[in-house]
């Protein structure tokens, strides 16, 4: 028995550090498949400048072979945790510093429940990667997603709490240390702030939402409806748009301003 790999939990303890200093936590999620080389150094320095507390790197799609490239190059520019947001297999390499070991909670495809995680658990083992159980549930944010498409799930609809609250509780009961909600990457909507509150009152973990916010104001709302990190991505992808990290940041520390 390896109780070092058990054990390990820098990252997460540095989440819970965030969230009880600030408040809340902000993180930007970068999709590999969006970004060459050229482009990452640049993106990276705004988000070690602005305040940022965790990067995510990962997406649904990975049309090329660069993945662990481009990884290792966001990895050694990076000032805080690089986390793997996993869209495959294919994906996992050894530069993160943890991984979302995610099931898609919401979904009734066996594949995405369990089925992929038992084909990357042994990898995952062999990386010594530090491994952060999440709940994932996709909510119908108003388009249809890519999370939706690839994994044969349908999003848990907006208007259905008690659904929601029914499987962020199982979440929490199978031993999940975080709860994903989720509208989809470019999400008309976003997971509404009394969807957070609901869901915030009945369970004990730390909540994630993303998906749809697109303005600091909208992220401070999810913070003070519940939300224990808020994640950003669409926003980082747009040209120019560098420095409303730093809005984003200042909005969703609460404990800060």
């Amino acid at each position: 028995m390896n109780l070092t790999k058990m054990v390990n939990s820098k990252v997460y303890n540095h989440l819970l550090s965030v969230r009880k200093k600030k408040g809340a936590g902000y993180i930007v999620l970068i999709d590999p498949d969006n970004k060459s080389e050229d482009d990452l150094p640049e993106k990276v320095k705004a988000i070690n400048d602005s305040g940022v507390d965790a990067i995510f790197v990962g997406g649904s799609l990975m049309m090329d072979s660069r993945c662990s490239d481009r990884v290792a190059q966001i990895k050694s520019l990076a000032e805080i945790p690089v986390i793997f947001f996993p869209g495959g297999i294919s994906q996992l390499n050894s530069h993160y510093d943890a991984i979302l070991f995610m099931s898609i909670i919401s979904g009734r495809n066996p594949h995405y429940l369990i089925g992929e995680q038992v084909i990357a658990a042994p990898i995952i083992n062999d990386l010594a990667i530090e491994v952060i159980p999440t709940g994932y549930l996709l909510l119908d944010g108003g388009s249809d997603s890519a999370v939706q498409f690839m994994s044969g799930t349908a999003p848990i609809p907006m208007d259905k709490p008690d659904i929601l609250i029914a499987h962020a509780l199982a979440a929490q009961y199978l031993g999940k240390q975080l709860i994903y909600l989720e509208a989809g990457s470019g999400a008309k909507q976003a997971v509404t702030n009394e969807l957070i509150k609901e869901v915030f009152e009945q369970v004990d973990i730390p909540l994630i939402v993303g998906g749809g916010i697109r303005t600091p104001e909208v992220a401070r709302e999810k913070v003070e409806s519940g939300a224990s990190f808020v994640v950003t991505g669409t926003i980082i992808e747009e040209k120019n748009n560098e420095n409303i990290l730093e809005k984003f940041a200042e909005a969703v520390h609460v404990n800060e301003t």
